[in-house]
């Protein structure tokens, strides 16, 4: 073991230029392979959060309301209100329907510009009642959402699922640009630990063969040159992860969490499993290339 030690310590020294490049990439493509991984748990968790809590409303026609189901100058009819409230609630995939009246929606609008001038500019009569439906998967709100704009009296239906699906798909290119790009990097990084390798067996090449010639094993051969590259990978895998704990520190912790609480973010467990992920990915960065650069110039 004292000459694997000794002889990994050398090979460090003398490419050392070549172990900090290794070094260097390592950390930076596994900075952004973990910031790729968090994002994604961010983003699935988000998505769960704030899907939980999306809603549809059917927004009813008035005497001044147009498009839609509307008829021009009429308002929604009694039986017309019921029948869509019927099939609403009909619908499977609908857990709960509530009527807003003109009545109440009013209120809502004084409280929302209770300090607007604009709090003076409406009347209870111009005002649209509506139904306000949940759904047991919110997921499934595209059928429901057709059904209900197909229904004679409606004028319109709003849903936040429309607004948050070009947002979660923005983030979801994000993710994958950061893995495309880590991804090259980790390439650029193994081809570096497979080069600094086999110039390391070049350069000791005539040990090699006394090793070999007096029934040296693979493992005492392969050894110091292992110990090299997991040393280079140990440290930008440390250098990695000390980036994505202050990244959540400072980024989803002291400031993301306590500006936008009704967003569900991360916690410790996903940012367990990026590190796990880096320290998994750069082990294995560190063997492979390493085991085919001394198979192939070595031939052992």
């Amino acid at each position: 073991m004292r000459h694997s030690l000794r002889e990994t310590w050398s090979g460090l020294r003398r490419n050392l230029a070549m172990t900090i490049a290794v070094v260097v990439t390592m950390a930076v493509s596994l900075s952004l392979l973990g910031l790729g991984v968090m994002t994604a748990l961010q983003v699935d968790k988000a998505r769960a959060s704030l899907y939980e809590r999306i809603s549809i409303t059917v927004f009813l026609c008035t005497e001044k309301t147009q498009g839609g189901r509307c008829e021009p100058g009429k308002a929604t009819t009694d039986a017309q209100r019921e029948q869509i409230q019927r099939t609403l609630e009909g619908n499977p995939e609908v857990s709960e329907v509530v009527y807003e009246s003109k009545e109440v929606a009013y209120a809502e609008f004084l409280k929302v510009y209770a300090d607007s001038p604009v709090a003076g500019t409406r009347t209870v009569e111009d005002m649209q009642d509506a139904f306000r439906v949940k759904f047991d998967n919110p997921e499934n709100y595209a059928g429901v959402v057709a059904e209900a704009q197909g229904l004679q009296g409606v004028q319109a239906v709003q849903d936040l699922a429309s607004v948050l699906d070009p947002m979660f798909t923005w983030l979801r290119g994000i993710q994958w640009a950061t893995i495309i790009m880590s991804s090259m990097l980790l390439l650029a990084g193994a081809l570096q630990i497979a080069n600094t390798i086999r110039m390391a067996a070049f350069t000791r090449r005539r040990e090699i063969g006394i090793m070999r010639l007096v029934g040296a094993s693979n493992v005492y051969i392969l050894l110091p040159f292992l110990l090299e590259s997991l040393i280079a990978a140990a440290i930008g895998v440390v250098a990695a992860g000390a980036a994505l704990v202050a990244a959540y520190w400072f980024i989803i912790d002291q400031t993301a969490r306590p500006a936008i609480p009704a967003v569900e973010w991360i916690g410790a467990g996903e940012l367990l499993v990026a590190l796990g992920t880096i320290t998994a990915v750069g082990i294995a960065l560190a063997i492979v290339p390493t085991l085919l650069a001394t198979r192939k110039y070595l031939r052992i």
